[in-house]
């Protein structure tokens, strides 16, 4: 009698998780699907290397590439800064393999000296020359690695609270996305990791854009709702797991970069600190633009948006090739 009432239990318990577990799955479908219907793709697409890259690419002129930070995609950059550039550039702005709408390859793994080179082949297939590259926070980290690896592919680097040390302590601060394991990833991304993702979505952006304001359209304008689907989650984790693997090889590498380099850094960032990631970068880049903001948090392009193109420009100033008398001479005619 006892072992049937246990079988029942059993069962009982079994049914119920079972039952947990789907409802899990169907929250996160129907969040992913509200998150693709309130910010739809907004780009073209190409296919490189087995990865499908979306990107935007508005203007004429001399070529700015922006990459983007963990877990965000092109909009921080679109939605902030291209509206306020003046004309004579190229804005090209992609989302990295994994997050907003581009799809990571089978078998990539996102680490740094991959995620280069397939810029570096972004840069070649749309005949983009020589690109000044703008990176924030991871995107920074990214961009450095291009500077190291593929000097020759791109004339200067800007980079925004970028991530540029490797810390003993860092994968405190993520532990909830550090997930070795890519099936354990799947796992998560398909049950409790999106429904509490958008459980404490508000909280976790108040502490990122801190000491300012969470802006009130970040979700839809910001490109945030794309962070709440199980592939952006995936490739999240899969990028915070390869940073260990990496960083600490390419920031030995920092004093090989020859090109016009600059670092623009607010002093109140909570997300990177500027002690770690930003001072130490002072002598180790030859003749480095470093622009400490007093008072900014890690989302400079959102708070303070002129003063970033302000600092971008002046960078691309000393990257780009001065153009030469004759380029905007018209010849007479009659």
């Amino acid at each position: 009698m006892l072992i049937s009432i246990l079988s029942w239990l059993l069962a009982l318990l079994f049914l119920l998780a079972a039952l947990g577990i789907a409802c899990l799955v169907l929250a996160t479908l129907w969040i992913a699907a509200k998150a693709q219907r309130l910010v739809p793709p907004v780009g073209k697409f190409i296919e490189i290397d087995g990865n499908r890259i979306h990107y935007v690419d508005v203007g004429e002129g001399r070529p700015i590439v922006f990459l983007h930070g963990l877990g965000a995609q092109l909009h921080h950059f679109r939605h902030t800064l291209f509206g306020h550039f003046g004309p004579g550039y190229r804005l090209i702005a992609l989302d990295r393999p994994g997050s907003g709408y581009s799809v990571r390859a089978n078998g990539a793994t996102g680490r740094l000296p991959e995620q280069a080179a397939l810029v570096r082949r972004f840069i070649e297939r749309l005949g983009l020359e020589t690109p000044l590259v703008v990176g924030h926070s991871l995107g920074g980290a990214v961009t450095l690695t291009l500077a190291v690896e593929h000097p020759e592919a791109i004339s200067g680097i800007a980079l925004l609270a970028p991530l540029t040390h490797l810390e003993t302590r860092a994968r405190q601060r993520f532990d909830l996305l550090y997930i070795p394991s890519r099936l354990l990833r799947w796992v998560m991304a398909y049950t409790v990791a999106i429904p509490l993702s958008l459980r404490y979505a508000r909280p976790t952006m108040e502490f990122i854009f801190g000491p300012q304001a969470f802006p009130e359209d970040y979700m839809v304008a910001g490109g945030g709702w794309l962070g709440l689907r199980p592939g952006n989650f995936q490739a999240t984790s899969a990028d915070i797991v390869a940073i260990e693997q990496d960083l600490g090889r390419i920031e030995q590498r920092y004093d090989e970069i020859a090109m016009p380099a600059g670092i623009l850094f607010g002093t109140a960032d909570r997300v990177i600190d500027i002690r770690i990631h930003g001072e130490p970068m002072r002598g180790g880049i030859e003749g480095l633009d470093f622009e400490p903001v007093d008072g900014v948090g890690h989302m400079p392009q959102f708070v303070e948006p002129r003063r970033v193109i302000g600092f971008i420009e002046r960078i691309g100033a000393r990257a780009f090739p001065s153009p030469q008398p004759h380029d905007n001479f018209n010849e007479p005619s009659g």
